[in-house]
């Protein structure tokens, strides 16, 4: 299998410095030797690789990756030759990793809760035990699909209060792994292991650790296949719950579940750490991206300035309640706006109004606050009364106005968010007295 992986890298690698090489021929002829290539040519070929949208010999979409992967070739090709001082190779390096193509940030594809009950009942009605303990395991624990075909016969035990856990071996990051398994899962992963046990099969060797090691999902002296355990499960599950695209694709597959459980645990405040013991993850990276969709604090604030009757003040606040802001800043505040986050506001400056230059931006004309500020508005309000006192006291009258103005707008503020909040809002609300010291 490794020697397999290792021919493939191999026909990568000489493909795609083929395509740059072939390019060379037909665009740069007078170029015969690596040594005369230069920062220009090189410069060219990456704009047509990143302009070409469509394979020049079979018409395929190139994705960003296949860019990617094409850039990063020839950048380490150049940088190991180099290192490796071979005769006719430029004698500084031409790329870097700032050459490459941005990649596309993906959100995790997670399974909304009406396909998810649909795609359970319909793996609780597998046939196949092999099938139905993979998918449930997959449904509750997200694993990856080798780490469950690789699940070894003494894989399942329980905590101290009888709470079944599964050791999942180690897998992509060389790292074994023991989390809590579902009950309905465990009663189904039991019965396949009293029914692999019961052929007595001999041992496999693992492709990680290298050991002898019998397998749960084993069969006739080799592992159950992707296809058997996942496809073709979920491609039947899909058909029956009409869960396809427009070309038949099945919409469901053993990696969603995955991410549907990582966005459950982040959903119902599970720790980042819980959340990389549990889906594997080496770097918190991976975990933050479940944590980052889940806030529902961003949630809340976004719905309070936004849904009818939200209690809002500012300068922007009269025309959003009135609909007056045309529909592309609405759009866009749909998409962006808990990004726009400040420490006492919101900022409604679209991108083509150009960075804000404005430091008094409690008057902004962008300027939107809710009733979530409201806390932060009144410990600013104490600190402008504090710093106008010891301005004061310095003999700085200036200084002493300006925080009396920036007071003075802050009690505005306070006063329309109280006006017209009800009782349920106006519990969120400080007491807006004088005194800073309660």
């Amino acid at each position: 299998m490794l020697s397999a992986h290792a021919g493939m890298v191999r026909r990568n690698v000489h493909g795609r410095l083929h395509t740059f090489t072939a390019w060379l021929a037909r665009h740069h002829p007078e170029v015969t030797s690596f040594s005369h290539l230069s920062r220009e040519h090189l410069e060219q070929f990456i704009t047509r690789v990143n302009t070409d949208y469509h394979h020049y010999r079979t018409g395929a979409p190139v994705t960003i990756e296949t860019r990617r992967a094409t850039i990063s070739v020839l950048n380490v090709f150049l940088r190991k030759t180099l290192a490796w001082e071979w005769d006719g190779i430029p004698n500084r390096p031409l790329l870097s990793h700032l050459d490459l193509p941005k990649n596309v940030e993906r959100i995790p594809r997670y399974l909304p809760a009406d396909q998810l009950t649909a795609i359970e009942e319909q793996i609780h009605a597998l046939n196949d035990p092999y099938q139905r303990a993979a998918n449930l395991i997959a449904r509750w624990v997200g694993p990856r699909r080798s780490e469950i075909q690789r699940l070894e016969l003494d894989c399942l035990d329980t905590y101290p209060d009888g709470h079944p856990r599964l050791r999942i071996p180690a897998g992509k990051t060389y790292t074994e792994r023991i989390v809590p398994l579902h009950p309905e899962a465990a009663d189904a992963l039991r019965e396949c292991i009293n029914a692999t046990r019961s052929r007595k099969q001999r041992p496999l060797i693992d492709e990680v650790t290298g050991k002898p090691t019998q397998y749960v999902f084993q069969i006739r002296g080799r592992l159950m296949t992707d296809h058997r355990l996942f496809d073709s499960a979920l491609r039947t599950a899909c058909d029956n719950t009409g869960l396809v695209d427009h070309t038949g694709a099945k919409l469901v597959t053993s990696h969603r579940f995955r991410h549907t459980v990582g966005t459950q645990l982040a959903e119902q405040g599970a720790r980042l750490q819980t959340i990389m013991s549990i889906l594997g993850h080496s770097s918190s990276t991976m975990s933050l991206i479940y944590a980052r969709i889940a806030d529902t604090t961003v949630l809340q604030d976004y719905k309070d300035a936004l849904q009818p009757g939200a209690q809002i003040a500012g300068p922007a606040a009269a025309a959003l309640r009135n609909n007056k802001l045309p529909q592309t800043t609405i759009d866009w505040l749909h998409s962006n706006y808990c990004k726009t986050a400040l420490e006492l506001c919101h900022c409604l400056r679209l991108p083509e109004g150009g960075p804000c230059e404005c430091a008094l931006y409690l008057t902004c004309s962008k300027f939107l606050t809710t009733t979530e500020y409201a806390p932060r508005l009144k410990d600013r309000l104490c600190l402008e009364h504090t710093l106008a006192e010891d301005a004061t006291s310095r003999g700085w009258p200036r200084e002493a106005e300006r925080h009396n103005a920036i007071a003075t707008r802050l009690e505005t503020l306070l006063t329309e968010l109280e006006s017209g909040a009800d009782s349920s809002q106006l519990e969120h609300l400080p007491a807006r007295d004088n005194d800073c010291d309660e």
